[in-house]
């Protein structure tokens, strides 16, 4: 059995027993096809030698990081297969390296972006011309915006805060985030007033009085939706004069971290409040702790130019 007829043994395979989608089926394809004609002799027979120096060459023809683990994870399955099957005695790929991704630094707002966001966000809430159902809407993103800024909180677990957060006034309140767990985060004045503002509007929509969620919505889950929020931040974001397409809940999460980090938080306090479980998530965060390195010596160097 050539090559071409082990990568169609492969793929169906891939459909029947783990019903693959039709996409995956023809990435899967494209990917070995492509393996098979840039390996002497073909993909099946290969060595873990051939495979390295297939890898080396699509990497020096450009191909990006994240383009050359997907088709070694396709090469990785088909040998699976082939040794499964009985159709290999060794499986070639077993000693090779993924290649590394570099991991891209996050999105984030300068400080005056931001601020000039939140101010149009306010100056919106307090225009006392706009009509009932427009003005809620602005107390709502107001308090949304408030909120994400002075905690850094996750999309999924902003639009979902439970209604006795606002409530309860408290400088911080504890959220449950990623894996079900639990962190404290606090609350700014500002936020907190921004809520306040929000949970009175709120308390004047019968529809709302039994919701248990701060944003209450008419949606599957009982609160505002992600998406509604982020168009709504989006168009926010257009009127205060900021390109919209910059701007996201998660852009303005990346800008609560950077802002801490360049006014001096530690890197370890900053990962508690984003909810990482591991700091090594929170390190995409040093490009920042390494400029506010620079800035502090070239300050305060007695020699600093």
């Amino acid at each position: 059995m050539n090559s071409a007829a082990r990568i169609e043994a492969f793929l169906e395979m891939m459909s029947a027993e783990r019903g693959a989608a039709e996409n995956t089926l023809s990435s899967y394809r494209r990917d070995l096809e492509d393996a098979s004609i840039g390996i002497a002799g073909g993909l099946a027979g290969a060595a873990a030698g051939d495979i390295r120096a297939y890898l080396d060459d699509i990497a020096a023809r450009g191909f990006a990081p994240t383009s050359q683990a997907r088709k070694l994870s396709a090469i990785r399955q088909f040998f699976k297969f082939l040794y499964a099957e009985g159709l290999r005695a060794d499986d070639p790929t077993g000693t090779l390296d993924s290649p590394k991704k570099g991991r891209p630094l996050p999105k984030t707002m300068s400080e005056a972006d931001t601020g000039r966001l939140i101010d149009r966000a306010a100056r919106e809430a307090g225009d006392a011309g706009l009509g009932h159902d427009d003005r809620l809407a602005a107390l709502r993103l107001h308090a949304l915006v408030e909120v994400l800024y002075a905690t850094g909180l996750r999309v999924s677990e902003l639009v979902g805060l439970p209604v006795k957060v606002a409530q309860r006034d408290d400088r911080f309140f504890m959220v449950r985030g990623k894996g079900d767990k639990e962190r404290m985060v606090p609350l700014s004045a500002k936020a907190r007033t921004a809520m306040r503002a929000w949970l009175a509007a709120r308390a004047g929509v019968p529809a709302f009085a039994d919701s248990p969620f701060l944003f209450p919505a008419a949606s599957d889950s009982g609160y505002l939706s992600r998406q509604v929020f982020a168009r709504d931040l989006k168009g926010l974001a257009a009127r205060a004069g900021i390109a919209s397409a910059k701007i996201s809940p998660h852009v303005l999460r990346h800008a609560f971290a950077s802002h801490l980090l360049q006014n001096g938080a530690d890197l370890r306090a900053v990962q508690q409040l984003l909810g990482h479980a591991d700091i090594s998530t929170t390190q995409i965060y040093t490009h920042v702790l390494e400029e506010r390195l620079v800035r502090l010596v070239n300050d305060h160097h007695p020699l600093a130019d």
